[in-house]
């Protein structure tokens, strides 16, 4: 143990004469600490408005997402489509097909998404889990073909037994006849299947259908074309060095992504908004720290006489400012600690028991604040807190043992 440390050390935990230096010193952890339990709070927070964002897309969003780099549509028989089906760490590919068609429905257009897919997209995602209705998942029969709706969309339509819709598609690389307009549209039936499904994202409840993807080739007119290959990995494979092996595979005709990536808008914005109360959080620390300061400050005044002795015996100036520096350090240290350890339990008791409510129940997804303890987050604030402490205080400690010296 260095000279420094010990003697921050005695002067950290003994009694003072001017007893208003130990209650500016507990204000000090206090600060620090409240400041750091509300950093590992705020962020808990934050991940776990990710990771239910996240597992909400699992549900209809695949594990990894193939699409053609340039242009919407590749064929099925390219070699290295066939490839990306036979790497060893991919379990099931479906093929699909994706755009923009117009429904009538009792007299009413709408414009939808329409995805169709091939009868391996039940082992590519977990669709089945968020169905809903009396039907069975079916999107073609007997000639017949059956539309699955998202249920904000099936709301509009009057519910899942919508009977029969028309989809309409323009017909590509041709103008609209205006004397006959219904020539230069694709125009096919789609029969209700009694289901719809539910994933609380706007963007799939509301505008999406899913299909068969004869259906959405003959509507699109796109036969033997798909605009994406949806994969699903092996239990075993790891999802990092799998998208690797397949973007190397893909090279630069394709995009491999992950759900996250597919999804990049949003917890792009995610990220930046957490990001941002880091940040502010960070100064709500320093404005912390200034107690430090003041604790220290009031501490160097009272060891005058120890300083001036410390001196004649031979310490040199950068060992006494190292001891100030070290109490500062000890301080932020404790509040850190002291913070995170509150903060953690915080966040456990709130993952548990839910003690912070959204709102009234059902209005939401969930009806307590999500909260996700990660430890990156953890080791990210304690060295920020510490970091701060110590950037504080170098400044101050400095300038007031240089002036006393001065002084003497």
């Amino acid at each position: 143990m260095s000279i420094s440390f010990y003697i921050a050390r005695r002067y950290l935990f003994s009694k003072k004469r001017l007893g208003v230096i130990n209650i500016i010193s507990a204000i000090a952890v206090g600060g620090i600490a409240l400041a750091t339990m509300a950093m590992v709070c705020t962020l808990s927070v934050f991940n776990g408005f990710h990771d239910l964002l996240g597992s909400l897309y699992s549900h209809i969003d695949p594990q990894i997402l193939v699409q053609p780099a340039r242009g919407k549509y590749f064929s099925t028989d390219d070699a290295v489509v066939e490839r990306l089906r036979q790497h060893p760490a991919v379990a099931a590919t479906a093929e699909v097909v994706s755009d923009e068609a117009l429904i009538l429905f009792q007299g009413h257009p709408l414009v939808v998404q329409i995805k169709g897919v091939d009868d391996h997209y039940q082992r590519v995602t977990a669709i089945d889990s968020v169905l809903y209705g009396q039907g069975t998942f079916c999107l073609e029969n007997a000639g017949l073909c059956y539309g699955i709706p998202g249920i904000g969309l099936a709301q509009q339509m009057g519910g899942p037994d919508y009977g029969t819709l028309q989809v309409c598609a323009p017909r590509g690389g041709e103008r609209i006849n205006l004397a006959n307009p219904i020539e230069s549209f694709s125009v096919e039936d789609l029969q209700s299947a009694g289901l719809v499904f539910s994933v609380s994202q706007r963007k799939y409840d509301d505008h999406l259908i899913l299909t068969s993807i004869d259906f959405a080739r003959r509507l699109f007119e796109k036969e033997g074309l798909a605009t994406a290959l949806e994969v699903r990995l092996r239990p075993e494979a790891d999802e990092a060095e799998a998208k690797a092996a397949l973007r190397q595979i893909a090279g630069e005709r394709f995009t491999v992504k992950d759900r996250l990536e597919q999804q990049d808008d949003i917890f792009s914005i995610m990220s930046i908004e957490k990001l941002i109360a880091y940040i502010f959080l960070t100064f709500i620390v320093l404005v912390a720290c200034f107690n430090i300061i003041s604790a220290l400050s009031m501490l160097i005044i009272e060891k005058q006489a120890d300083i001036r002795t410390l001196r004649y015996m031979g310490m040199s100036d950068n060992a006494l400012r190292r001891v100030f520096l070290a109490e500062g350090r000890m301080i932020s240290l404790l509040g850190a600690v002291v913070g995170i350890v509150v903060g953690v339990g915080l966040c456990l008791l709130q993952q548990h028991f839910g003690l912070i409510q959204l709102g009234s129940t059902g209005s939401f997804i969930i009806d307590t604040y999500p909260v996700s303890v990660h430890l990156v987050d953890i080791l990210v604030v304690f060295a920020t807190v510490i970091f701060v402490g110590y950037l504080a205080v170098w400044y101050p400690v400095s300038y007031i043992l240089r002036s006393q010296r001065e002084a003497d």
